[in-house]
């Protein structure tokens, strides 16, 4: 909450106080920014929220409310009531301008804020299995993500940033085995062919030589079982150590890699530990030789097998012990990012931490749906190098990681999306990512061109109406970065910077920057353009996309 709007509501709980003898509850008085922004710059609907309680009509509170908050809020914002009974705030100039102080002390931090208010939140996403390489799909998995940590962290979550890598289970007895028959190849023999169901790609056949120049030939007439468990563990070691690289490479970081092999250590310690816990609360029942959770009576559509006749687990099941896992290292609240083919599976993982006795709301499942790159309107599925799937990696080389991270982020998650390849690597205004880092690098430019900016108390000569639409939008930065944290959306801090190169480009084509004949107005519109630059690059940052000084 930025500081005129701290000032807001501290006044109107004084003037509900002053004039209706009564404390506001804690969340009942809340200040908005109004979606029409014809309405002002803020609102409450605090008269609303009052009328049960004093038995009024809720226009009749807000005028007399209006009128309280007025006297005090003199020389900061003008007050006005709309039906059925908003309380509507249109901030002053002077106070608007008083803010670029306050961006230009803050610096990087302006835009920071306490809206999660220290809670402990554990946000999973990417989790791709160490398979092969990460593709365009990830790629919208890891920019969403990444884009929502950075947020989080900015607006006072506690955050762990965590991969969970699925490093168990029959996808990786395919991997192995693959390797295996591409490491027979790789000394011509071919009595070991390459299972139909494993995995074909070039990047295995790359890992098996490698391994086979590294060992030479010993694994030929190696014990089958050794063989297998030794290429197992070296095919996710190199698939992951490759899955790392390319991450950073896309500005992606975790704090925690969670491994689905911990799960199984000490004989699945972890594993059986929730199911006795269950099994001791009651959450199961053995049927036809299988282990089932009463998941319906939690609102799944049908109970879950969790053991099967055989004897083996389900996925659910280490699933279930993972996020167990996580809250038992102190996180209260969970969040996964998930592909939209596992939205039948929340209701069950939902199902079963609500049955072990966790509160509800603990866990969220966002879900990123498909996407699609697209050239001249056609789909292009397979890379022209390798006849594969795009990567990760190549997509960046085509279009830079600036770009990529721009069009994945700009679109909510949960709508299918069409990557415009061709427009991605455009370097022109119609590429919204290269409009907005051109504005950046024109700012960064007048202040080359400019003397040094000398600090000011006041910026009371910024009137012009251009100047004032910018400073509006300056003000309203830590707002739209806690609701874009809360809500964990980042296409709000696209749709933000896009505004913020708009109105910037539009207060550069009125009002001159650097004029020798009026130099303390030339200082304080120095001074706003500063503080543009703050915001811009601090909105980028939480993009993880660059800020270029020149372009």
């Amino acid at each position: 909450m930025n500081a005129i709007e701290e000032k807001i509501k501290q006044e109107a709980r004084e003037a509900v106080k002053a004039v209706y003898g009564i404390e506001p509850e804690d969340g009942q008085l809340m200040v908005e920014i109004p979606r029409d922004p014809k309405m002002g710059e803020y609102s409450t609907n605090i008269a609303m929220r009052l009328t049960k309680v004093l038995k009024k009509n809720p226009f009749e509170i807000a005028t007399a409310l209006a009128e309280e908050i007025g006297k005090r809020l003199q020389g900061v914002a003008q007050v006005e009531v709309a039906k059925p009974g908003f309380i509507n705030f249109r901030v002053s100039g002077v106070a608007l301008a008083d803010n670029l102080g306050t961006i230009l002390k803050m610096k990087d931090d302006y835009g920071h804020n306490n809206a999660g208010n220290g809670t402990r939140i554990l946000y999973e996403y990417v989790s791709a299995n160490p398979t092969g390489d990460l593709h365009c799909g990830h790629a919208r998995h890891a920019a969403w993500g990444d884009s929502v940590t950075r947020l989080l962290k900015a607006s006072g979550y506690d955050c762990l940033r965590e991969f969970y890598v699925n490093d168990a289970g029959h996808q990786i007895d395919l991997l192995g085995e693959s390797l295996i028959a591409r490491y027979f190849e790789h000394f011509g023999r071919n009595d070991y062919p390459l299972p139909e169901e494993g995995y074909h790609a070039a990047d295995v056949k790359g890992i098996a030589d490698q391994l086979a120049e590294e060992d030479g030939d010993k694994w030929l007439t190696a014990d089958p079982e050794e063989r297998l468990t030794y290429f197992k563990e070296k095919g996710i070691e190199l698939e992951l150590a490759k899955i790392v690289r390319d991450l950073k490479m896309y500005n992606v970081e975790f704090d925690s890699w969670c491994h689905e092999r911990f799960f199984y250590q000490d004989n699945s310690r972890r594993i059986h530990e929730v199911l006795d816990r269950m099994k001791e609360m009651g959450l199961t029942y053995e049927e036809d030789g299988a282990l089932f959770f009463r998941s319906t009576k939690y609102g799944d559509d049908k109970d879950r097998v969790l053991v099967k006749s055989d004897g083996s687990l389900t996925y659910l099941t280490p699933d279930i012990a993972n996020h167990v896992y996580k809250l038992e290292r102190g996180y209260t609240k969970l969040v996964n990012l998930w592909g939209a083919d596992h939205h039948g599976y929340f209701a069950r993982m939902r199902a079963a931490l609500e049955a072990l006795g966790y509160p509800k709301g603990t866990l969220d499942i966002d879900f990123v749906q498909m996407v699609r790159l697209v050239e001249d309107g056609q789909e292009v599925k397979m890379s022209k190098r390798t006849g594969n799937a795009i990567s990760l990696r190549e997509l960046c080389e085509d279009v830079g990681v600036d770009a990529a991270r721009w069009f994945f982020e700009s679109r909510d998650v949960e709508s299918h999306m069409d990557f415009d390849l061709k427009l991605a690597r455009e370097r022109t205004e119609n590429n919204p990512v290269y409009y907005v880092q051109y504005a950046y690098a024109r700012m960064c430019s007048i202040v080359r061109q400019c003397p040094e900016f000398r600090e000011v108390d006041r910026f009371d000569l910024l009137t012009e109406p251009k100047e004032v639409e910018l400073m509006k939008h300056l003000n309203q930065f830590p707002d739209v970065v806690a609701d874009a944290a809360v809500t964990r959306m980042p296409n709000k801090i696209c749709n933000y910077a896009q505004a913020l190169a708009r109105l910037f480009h539009s207060f550069y084509g009125s009002c001159r920057v650097n004029n020798p004949e009026q130099p303390e107005l030339s200082n304080q519109r120095l001074g706003l353009v500063l503080a543009t630059m703050i915001t811009m690059k601090n909105a980028l940052t939480l993009l993880g996309i660059s800020a270029p000084e020149k372009m």
